[in-house]
């Protein structure tokens, strides 16, 4: 389609894939006898072959936004086509958006987006009605069959026996490809036909790699690809398929604030693409290694709902735009944006709406945010940058070290710099040891990780974890504490409940870690708080509850809650809390009244009143120290009588009475008839109401 638009004036190609732009610009110019880099070229991300005579520019999505901010009306070319757009990455939602506004300002402008699994119907919409043209595809049959349970190399090897041609192997990443490869070899060598290459095929290789596995060859192959050869590219002379069913899919993981790698299946329209590999030159066999029972989601999930937005929301504001307001094809959360631009800023990139001079420079680098800012920071971090932007492992590192970046830096670079700039583009990226030697860190998000042993940053107290997978940091970087300015500065009091006291510090944060607490003397307000709210959550002691209790039996009206922080005031610790003298002065004189705390007994002793939670008194008292006393006490509004528990002289109880009158005239006689004799020097006289002890 593109070759045939160019009559009409030149074409940018859109795709979404690097490899998948050298590749198609190369089959054009050998399908139409062009020279590559004269009528037909590519640019890509540190890579470009095309002059000014080019007529059909092949390009990847972030070069056609570029492209875009530079030319809002892209005047140099009369046509953008948009391929795979049902791949919904972020940077193609932002393309056709930014294509659309030029379109409006361009009627000589043309707008073709193409899939083969689109929604055609939504895109037409967005760009005002559009045309639709529906062009069938032409598919060999296939003969699909489902293995749950089998590996994909023993997939291979009996699809190897089954079809003529190459064998296309689907896995979700290129761990899982490395792994599959090493089984392949093993298997192949001992098959009767050995004449087999295993080739792999991810965008983490480098351009000659990628290149071999889609170039034809006389020999028998099998290619074990990522989701890259799942539509755009074109592997040739492929007959079979076996599909493991998975991908990898970036998600935005608030919690840490990074996009995670996560391995999902697959949605039914991409299962049906990988499928169609295998029909294009001839019947083909497909091995598709789930129960054919399975239900798929019928379309993929649109990247620009589940990554970080920062290098699309920088984009659009390079471009002029809001990207709260943009016409997007599909709007993201205003969450999402809000994290952008916090992110943006806190970079330094941006501010009051626009860029910064130093969001200008890195917005010029074609590299994530966090990457571009560290290279304006210092150059000497543009290696280990384009290391990081490419998703390339790191060599293993052996040996402790300040940086494990430092081992892809390249040669003369002053560490310290190095590192400085490393944090000025992941600055909410800090971690913070725990205790000494751990390999435990707490993240200034909140969360916990562990430090990896892929990483040699083994002794800095905080660091900067570049690479978070499962709470495990694997590429570390080593901050110095003096680059740490504290976000917040706050004073801090809480209870300490070992010391019942109340603590207060002037606390430095750095986002969720702290960086220093310094004591001071609590505020006495926030203190009383505290303390009451502990007096609450401990609930009341025996002293305390007795005096509730008293309350209670006195009928008085008392706001326990005031009290108790009438009484936390001026107060240093838990246990000092005075509830009773927290009282209104003339609840006491009532309380002292009705429900008295003790009352004199005719000895002179105080007998000390018990109150029950069920609302009796009672008090245990030895019988000498009552000689003279008639009645029972009573007391409070209704003039209970107390519960007498009357005591021999080793105060163990010899009767309870409510009525003492009772028991001096019925019971005492007995009872002095048993003690006297064990207790002779005592006084046990014959009228208990006259005499004196």
């Amino acid at each position: 389609m593109p070759p045939a638009l160019v009559a009409d004036g030149p074409v940018i190609l859109l795709q979404p894939r690097r490899v998948a732009a050298r590749a198609i610009a190369a089959r054009i110019a050998e399908e139409r006898g062009w020279t590559l880099g004269r009528e037909v070229g590519w640019q890509i991300r540190q890579d470009r072959r095309f002059t000014a005579d080019t007529r059909l520019l092949v390009v990847t999505e972030g070069i056609l936004t570029a492209r875009l901010q530079r030319d809002p009306l892209l005047d140099e070319f009369r046509t953008i086509v948009i391929d795979e757009f049902h791949e919904r990455s972020v940077h193609a939602d932002l393309a056709i958006a930014l294509a659309k506004q030029a379109w409006r300002a361009r009627p000589d402008l043309r707008i073709v987006v193409m899939s083969a699994t689109l929604d055609a119907a939504s895109v037409s919409a967005f760009l005002d009605g559009c045309p639709v043209v529906d062009v069938p595809g032409r598919l060999h049959a296939l003969d699909i069959t489902y293995a749950p349970g089998q590996s994909v190399p023993d997939a291979a090897i009996d699809l190897l026996a089954a079809t003529r041609g190459q064998v296309l192997c689907f896995l979700p990443g290129a761990a899982e490809i490395a792994r599959a490869i090493d089984d392949l070899a093993r298997l192949t060598a001992r098959a009767p036909d050995a004449d087999i290459d295993v080739v792999p095929l991810h965008g983490s290789l480098d351009a000659a790699d990628q290149d071999r596995a889609i170039h034809p060859s006389a020999r028998r192959r099998v290619i074990v690809a990522t989701n890259i050869a799942e539509t755009s590219l074109t592997v040739p002379g492929v007959t079979g398929v076996v599909d493991s069913g998975l991908q990898k899919v970036a998600r935005y993981d608030a919690a840490r604030a990074i996009d995670t790698l996560v391995t999902e299946r697959i949605t039914a329209d991409a299962a049906d693409q990988r499928a169609g590999r295998a029909g294009r030159l001839a019947p083909g066999v497909v091995r598709r290694l789930w129960d054919a029972r399975d239900r798929l989601r019928p379309h993929r999930e649109p990247e620009i709902h589940r990554v970080d937005l920062s290098s699309a929301v920088l984009d659009v504001l390079a471009w002029g735009g809001d990207p709260r307001t943009l016409e997007w094809f599909e709007a993201p959360k205003p969450a999402a944006i809000d994290a952008a631009l916090a992110l943006l800023a806190r970079l330094g990139l941006i501010a009051a709406g626009g860029l910064t001079d130093i969001g200008r420079q890195a917005h010029r680098l074609p590299m994530h945010p966090r990457l571009a800012r560290s290279v304006v920071a210092s150059r000497s971090t543009m290696r280990a940058c384009e290391f990081l932007a490419d998703g390339r492992r790191l060599p293993p590192r052996t040996a402790s070290t300040t940086s494990d970046l430092l081992a892809v830096a390249g040669d003369r670079v002053d560490e310290r710099e190095f590192r400085r700039a490393i944090f000025a583009g992941f600055p909410d990226r800090v971690a913070k040891r725990r205790e000494a030697a751990s390999t435990s860190f707490l993240l200034s998000t909140g969360t916990g990780a562990t430090l990896g042993r892929e990483s040699g940053v083994h002794g800095a107290e905080f660091l900067v974890a570049i690479d978070v997978t499962n709470g495990i940091i694997r590429i570390a970087s080593a901050v110095d504490r003096e680059w740490l300015e504290p976000t917040a500065i706050e004073t801090i009091h809480r209870f300490d409940a070992a010391s019942g006291t109340v603590k207060a510090a002037v606390v430095k944060q750095y986002d969720a870690l702290v960086l220093s607490e310094h004591p001071i003397a609590p505020d006495p307000e926030i203190a009383a708080s505290l303390l009451a709210d502990a007096w609450i959550a401990r609930g009341p002691r025996d002293a305390d509850q007795q005096l509730l209790r008293r309350v209670r039996f006195a009928g008085l009206d008392v706001d326990l809650a005031e009290t108790i922080r009438a009484a936390a005031y001026g107060v240093r610790a838990l246990a000092d809390l005075d509830l009773a003298g927290a009282l209104p002065a003339n609840v006491r004189r009532d309380l002292d009244r009705l429900a008295p705390a003790a009352i004199a007994a005719p000895s002179g002793r105080r007998m000390r009143l018990e109150y029950g939670e069920d609302g009796s008194v009672s008090a245990s008292i030895k019988l000498q120290d009552l000689f003279g006393l008639a009645e029972t006490p009573r007391i409070g509004p209704r003039r209970e009588p107390v519960l007498l528990a009357l005591l021999a002289p080793n105060g163990r109880p010899v009767q309870m009475t409510r009525d003492l009158r009772s028991f001096w005239n019925n019971t005492y006689p007995q009872v002095r008839k048993e003690l006297r004799g064990r207790y002779p020097k005592h006084a046990w006289p014959d009228d208990p109401w006259t005499a004196k002890r």
